[in-house]
């Protein structure tokens, strides 16, 4: 059986092959570990319709709920009502520390130092990159499996693998010591 409940959808509505809200709702009905609606080209009231939609379709996945986190828009996960935020670590560092209100804060990292300061900044959990090479960053190297198990050694929160995660080598990654992995392309494309 796939490790669903290790991984979290990473959204991108330009690598969805038919209607993105259906998409999500095939995504929820396998009870990833959370999703994150990241849309980045969406300006803010398009993004707030669509958080509003999304987090409905998680909160009403059949059997259980899907954790929903809203990428970077801090004032639209508290117009919503949203309890988990992604902030890229840069955004992070730049609040000075993790935003009141929230559940879970989670950031990304790409180093040992960004790992450390993610930590000193309260994150909830790491967002590590890039493990392998993926589409989505074409010509970037991939960190790889040693990389995977230096950051979890050392970091005293969750960490989830993103950058070319898929069925072949996300159990690796958990071996590694990742509590999971992060997939776009994989959960878009399904």
């Amino acid at each position: 059986m796939y490790p669903y409940e290790k991984l979290i959808a990473v959204t991108d509505r330009s690598l969805c092959r038919g209607d993105f809200l259906t998409q999500i709702k095939k995504i929820t009905s396998l009870h990833p570990d959370s999703l994150i609606l990241r849309e980045r080209d969406l300006p803010d009231g398009e993004y707030l319709l669509l958080a509003r939609q999304v987090q409905a379709i998680c909160e009403n996945a059949a059997e259980k709920k899907v954790p929903f986190f809203v990428h970077s828009r801090i004032e639209i996960a508290r117009e919503i009502g949203c309890p988990n935020l992604h902030l890229p670590l840069p955004a992070l560092a730049a609040l000075g520390t993790r935003p009141e209100g929230f559940a879970c804060v989670s950031t990304s990292a790409h180093s040992m130092e960004d790992m450390e300061q993610a930590v000193a900044l309260g994150a909830d959990r790491i967002i590590l990159g890039t493990i392998f090479e993926t589409q989505c960053k074409k010509g970037l190297r991939g960190r790889g499996l040693s990389f995977v198990g230096e950051i979890c050694a050392a970091c005293p929160i969750p960490v989830f693998a993103i950058g070319g995660i898929k069925e072949t080598n996300i159990e690796a990654v958990i071996a590694a010591g990742a509590a999971g992995g992060c997939m776009m392309s994989g959960f878009m494309q399904f």
